[in-house]
């Protein structure tokens, strides 16, 4: 696999990482006014994480398929929301937590196995 095939895997990580805290990095201010999470959340946070999603499509879609990219891009989400949550948000990953994104990357065998 040529090199620039890890462009997508490295733009939707970056991506996901501005996602994360767009959706995620709110919690810990419980404090500020709503109106005010949605407001820095959309236009404060959200626009990068779309600077970096919509090229890793399109230089990714020469390549893989929208499956593909569909099922690479949610297992990146369940990787960096696991650091997030952990490192940011100070919540442990439960077994059964585990599990459950264990059997979500199983989606990428069978999404990206030639049958």
């Amino acid at each position: 696999m040529a090199i620039r095939a890890f462009y997508p895997v490295i733009l939707l990580t970056i991506s996901n990482i501005f996602m994360t805290f767009a959706w995620y990095g709110h919690l810990k201010h419980k404090s500020s006014p709503l109106w005010i999470v949605v407001f820095a959340s959309w236009w404060g946070i959200a626009f990068f994480e779309y600077c970096f999603q919509v090229p890793a499509n399109r230089i990714g879609h020469e390549m893989f398929s929208a499956a593909q990219l569909k099922v690479m891009q949610e297992v990146i989400t369940i990787a960096v929301f696991c650091v997030f949550s952990v490192l940011y948000l100070k919540e442990g990953l439960k077994w059964n937590y585990i599990v459950g994104f264990v059997l979500i990357a199983l989606a990428v065998f069978f999404v990206f196995k030639k049958w």
